[in-house]
């Protein structure tokens, strides 16, 4: 059996609002809580005009409010550009308020270019070693056990489930040093992925939150009625990713029709490498690409991202994945 979930980037659409992208968000959580995803996390980007989610912790409050039972959290956090006193009041605050129910990952990339990360964190000095240390802190913050002499308030004692994020094998390493469960990025970087879950599953040392590890996998779905219109849809994820990585970030454009035919050469190939962990089109070439994506992760879960313009298709595109998703895991429950 495989737990789904969902990674939300919380998207400011072309045309739209932050307002509206916060709306969405949270209206988008309800439906996942509904249709039987195990939690729905948001991501810290700072500087970007097609994000809405830069003050994670509060996205998160917001997202609780508007569920009844689904884990809300983060995915993630990016460490370095907070004191790890202040990430544990944040979410014991969060804890308080949504008892049994938040999720901190924790990542140590800036989450925004460098002139952005110097503005957030005043200085762009830092030992590489601090990460781990950071990530102990906090475990300590939560613990209560006086190791740091500072009694957090909130967050002495708060059941917040800590997980380490990464997109290259640093985060894996760390999470089997520490014990934590594991989120690797796959949904923008998957070259590392396969020797990072390796790295994480050898190295793994049980820990009192994990006697086994525990890893999950990003993995793009976007499905629609048919195989065409999943790929017209996703036409929009792809302009995305083209203009953020020619330095020309913007709010998510409407898709177009034969985008990827329009591309140059060297930009179809940048794009194929991006979403090699990505399943789009109608139900059964979503349920192939996710089995085929099973079968090489043997993941514990996946993290579904799913960047869709409208938002009623982003909605259905959940239908079909949580449809897909029952259908695997009936399969395997009778096997």
């Amino acid at each position: 059996m495989t737990n789904y979930s969902l990674l939300d980037l919380v998207p400011v659409v072309e045309g739209g609002s932050v307002a509206s992208a916060l709306a969405n968000a949270a209206d988008l959580a309800a439906h996942a809580e509904s249709l039987g995803f195990s939690r729905y996390w948001v991501a810290e980007h700072h500087g970007m005009r097609g994000i809405a989610s830069a003050a994670t912790s509060v996205v998160i409050g917001h997202i609780a409010a508007a569920t009844k039972s689904i884990r809300v959290g983060s995915g993630g956090i990016m460490l370095p550009n907070h004191a790890p006193l202040v990430i544990a009041e944040q979410f014991g605050t969060l804890d308080a308020l949504y008892p049994g129910r938040i999720d901190l990952g924790l990542g140590r990339a800036p989450g925004s270019d460098q002139r952005v990360a110097a503005a957030i964190r005043r200085t762009l000095d830092s030992d590489p070693n601090a990460f781990p240390r950071d990530v102990m802190e906090l475990q300590s913050y939560f613990a209560d056990d006086g190791k740091t002499g500072i009694v957090a308030t909130p967050g002495a004692g708060a059941s917040v489930q800590l997980y380490i994020l990464g997109s290259s094998l640093y985060g894996a390493q760390v999470a089997a040093a520490l014990g934590l469960p594991f989120a690797f990025a796959s949904h923008f970087a998957p070259q590392m992925l396969d020797e990072a879950l390796h790295i994480y599953r050898s190295h793994f040392r049980p820990s009192a939150i994990l006697d086994k590890p525990y890893a999950m996998a990003a993995f793009n779905i976007i499905a629609g009625k048919t195989d065409a219109e999943a790929e017209f849809l996703a036409s929009s994820l792809m302009q995305s990713f083209v203009a953020l990585r020619t330095g020309n970030p913007r709010q998510m454009p409407p898709p177009v029709e034969g985008y990827v035919a329009s591309l140059p050469p060297q930009f179809t190939s940048a794009l194929n490498d991006i979403l090699s962990a990505s399943a789009i089109g109608a139900a059964d070439t979503v349920k192939a690409g996710v089995k085929a994506f099973l079968a090489r992760t043997q993941a514990d879960e996946i993290i579904v991202a799913c960047s869709v313009f409208d938002h009623g298709k982003r909605k259905r595109s959940l239908d079909i994945t949580a449809s897909v998703f029952a259908e695997i895991n009936k399969r395997v429950a009778s096997a």
